[in-house]
């Protein structure tokens, strides 16, 4: 799943663009997973704000002195497409289209009986169950212009786009890799330091999703100068967690929302699996234990190591996730 933008088959770098920070790491191996480089770069205040790039020109300086940084250039790239972009919709195909003229079915049905609240839109989808008389399926789409935009200023900087994925996708893309056992209906809770993404899954199909825009003040935190993280707020310490008050209620809610208006009480969210670069991640996970009644787990693969044998930072699972993705 993701939506493809050229074919390409060399050395491919992941990277990861959020409103507050951009990361890339390329991968050595697969299986066993095995990191060859990475890295990471803040963005100042205001850059990109909700996945939306703001300035352009200053964007693009800064996504250039990356690439010359991390020598990158003229290499092929996936990257991720901002949550706040992306619409998950379930939509019904009647059983008579082949699954090879599915795609075409839904290009004719935008607008007409599928409503997307964007033009021109890019879309991938996943194939769920066969119902009785229809085709049931996951539609993942995004609005082109923005999307593109994207693309576009990657190339400016000499860096070749191949396709474009799926934040929820990537993450989960890591946890099966590291769990495939694991068979229960899971919410993926993505705590970053600027907002929040919810992704149920179940069977490993993603069937909702919600994205949560936390007003924070990025000028108030200061970097540790030992690591160069975000870690020390100039600030009072409730500031950070209010916001998090109506992520729980929304995490509830969206958890109620599966167990009792999808599946009438017989399917239910089974555990919570948390990761994000929140600096006070562990701490926002046990005030959200306290609101919770089912298991909370924050991601951890301590397997996985750097080229110099040390653990990977979990703010770069996203970027792991994304270079598991097998079809470009």
């Amino acid at each position: 799943m993701g939506f493809p933008l050229t074919i390409g088959k060399k050395k491919i770098i992941n990277l990861t663009i959020k409103d507050h920070i951009i990361r890339f790491v390329e991968l050595k191996q697969k299986n066993p997973l095995a990191i060859a480089r990475y890295g990471e770069r803040y963005l100042p205040k205001g850059i990109i704000h909700d996945g939306r790039i703001q300035d352009p020109e200053i964007f693009t300086a800064i996504l250039e002195e990356c690439a010359e940084d991390w020598k990158i250039a003229k290499r092929q790239v996936r990257f991720i497409v901002p949550e706040s972009l992306i619409m998950l919709k379930k939509i019904a195909v009647p059983n008579d289209i082949q699954e090879d003229e599915i795609e075409g079915y839904i290009f004719m049905e935008i607008g007409s009986s599928i409503h997307l609240p964007f033009e021109n839109p890019i879309f991938d989808y996943a194939l769920l169950p066969q119902q009785k008389n229809e085709q049931e399926l996951l539609l993942f789409a995004g609005p082109e212009e923005v999307i593109q935009e994207y693309a576009e200023l990657l190339e400016e900087v000499k860096l070749q786009p191949i396709s474009a994925d799926i934040s929820s996708l990537g993450l989960y893309r890591l946890y099966h890799q590291q769990r495939p056992d694991d068979r229960d209906n899971i919410m993926l809770v993505q705590i970053d330091l600027l907002s929040v993404n919810l992704c149920i899954f179940q069977a490993h199909k993603p069937v909702v999703a919600r994205h949560l825009l936390m007003d924070v003040d990025l000028d108030k935190w200061e970097k540790d100068p030992n690591n160069h993280k975000l870690d020390t707020y100039q600030g009072d310490k409730e500031e950070v967690f209010f916001p998090f008050r109506d992520v729980f209620l929304e995490i509830d809610r969206v958890r109620n929302f599966y167990n009792y208006s999808l599946n009438y009480g017989n399917r239910l969210v089974n555990k919570i699996v948390v990761n994000g670069d929140h600096p006070w991640l562990a701490e926002v996970c046990r005030n959200l234990a306290q609101q919770i009644d089912i298991p909370i787990e924050i991601m951890n693969c301590p397997s996985i190591v750097t080229n110099t044998g040390d653990p990977v930072d979990p703010g770069f699972y996203l970027n792991i996730g994304l270079g598991l993705k097998e079809v470009d």
